[in-house]
C-alpha cells in the first residue's frame, strides 16, 4: 500500500533517530535518550511522535499517532472556520443618479459591509459625463457619510481614467459610530411614540387663581367660587 503522505509529516516511534529527544506533556518537558522514550512509549501503548524536529533536542510528544492526527485536522479545521473571508462588493453609480437609485444602492452597500465584506463605489464617466466629476465626487462622499455607523472610508474618491473610486472597509462590532442623520431619526421615532403614548384628551387642571384671560372654563369656576363664597357669608350673618 503507498503509504499516506499526510502521515509522512511526522516520523514516529523507530524512525526518529536522533541520540537524544525532549518529552513534553502535561506534567512539563524532560530531556532524555531517544531509546528511554520509546521504552515509555511502548509501556504507556502509545507511539513517540516527533512535532518539533528542528528544535535541539527535537521534541516529542508520547501519543497515540491516529489520535495525534486527528487533533492536527481538527485544530486546522477551527483555524480556517475562524478566518473571515473578505470579499470586495462593487457598487457602480451615474454621475447623475436620481435618489431612488442612490437609496437602493445605500441599502444594498449596507448589508455587504454589515456581512464583513469591502465595498468598492465608483461613479462612471461616460462622454461629456466627465464635466461633471465634482458631482460624482459630492455623491461618493454622500455615500460615504451615510455608511458611517457600517463602514470607514479606507481610501478618498480619486478619479482614475473614466471612473471615480471610493473604498469603504466593515467597522469592527460594537465601535460603530451613529451618524446625525440617524441619530436625529431615531429622535424623531422616539418623541412620536411618547406623543403616542399620551392620552388624546386631557382635562387640565384650572387654578382658581388663574386670571380672567385664562379661558371661559377658568372664568366659569371662579364665579361658581365666587357664588359659593357668597352664600356661606349671607348664611353667618
Amino acid at each position: 500500500m503507498k503509504p499516506d503522505k499526510k502521515q509522512q509529516q511526522y516520523r514516529i516511534n523507530e524512525q526518529i533517530r536522533v541520540r537524544e529527544v525532549r518529552i513534553v506533556g502535561e506534567s512539563g518537558s524532560s530531556v532524555m535518550p531517544t531509546r528511554q522514550a520509546l521504552d515509555m512509549a511502548r509501556q504507556q501503548g502509545v507511539d513517540l511522535v516527533e512535532i518539533s524536529p528542528n528544535a535541539n533536542p527535537p521534541v516529542c510528544r508520547l501519543i497515540d499517532y491516529s489520535k495525534f492526527l486527528y487533533q492536527q485536522k481538527k485544530r486546522a479545521k477551527e483555524m480556517k472556520a475562524k478566518q473571515v473571508k473578505v470579499e470586495v462588493k462593487e457598487i457602480r453609480f451615474g454621475p447623475q443618479t436620481d435618489e431612488h437609485d442612490y437609496q437602493f444602492k445605500l441599502k444594498h452597500a449596507r448589508e455587504f459591509l454589515e456581512e464583513g465584506n469591502k465595498v468598492r463605489a465608483y461613479v462612471f464617466f461616460r462622454g461629456r459625463s466627465i464635466l461633471f466629476k465634482e458631482q460624482g465626487e459630492v455623491l461618493l462622499l454622500r455615500f460615504a457619510n451615510d455608511l458611517e455607523e457600517v463602514g470607514k472610508v479606507e481610501s478618498m474618491p480619486s478619479l482614475e481614467g473614466k471612473k471615480m473610486f471610493l473604498y469603504l472597509a466593515p467597522k469592527k462590532a460594537g465601535v460603530a459610530k451613529k451618524s446625525q442623520q440617524a441619530r436625529d431619526r431615531e429622535a424623531s421615532e422616539a418623541e412620536t411614540k411618547e406623543n403616542y403614548r399620551q392620552p388624546k384628551e386631557a382635562t387640565p387642571e384650572i387654578d382658581v387663581d388663574m386670571p380672567a384671560n385664562g379661558g371661559l372654563f377658568a372664568n366659569a369656576k371662579i364665579s361658581a367660587e365666587a357664588l359659593k363664597k357668597l352664600t356661606e357669608d349671607a348664611g353667618e350673618e
